[in-house]
């Protein structure tokens, strides 16, 4: 599943969100903030079925398997 996420950095944080779902993580890159948020979003559908969206965001890409 590939999902629309948004990146910002809050010194001294990066911060990674996921556009649909509003999970957000932070780590001390870029890198790091993305993997925080992979785990975030896995944890986060184990309990919450995916719903399908209309949103027209193309902020970046992240692969949750």
């Amino acid at each position: 599943m590939t999902r629309q996420i948004l990146l910002s950095y809050e010194e001294p944080w990066y911060i990674a969100k996921d556009i649909d779902t509003n999970v957000a993580s932070q780590g001390k890159t870029m890198i790091e903030a993305q993997a925080n948020l992979k785990e975030a979003l896995e944890l986060y559908f184990e309990d919450t079925p995916l719903e399908e969206s209309n949103t027209n965001y193309y902020l970046g890409v992240l692969e949750v398997v």
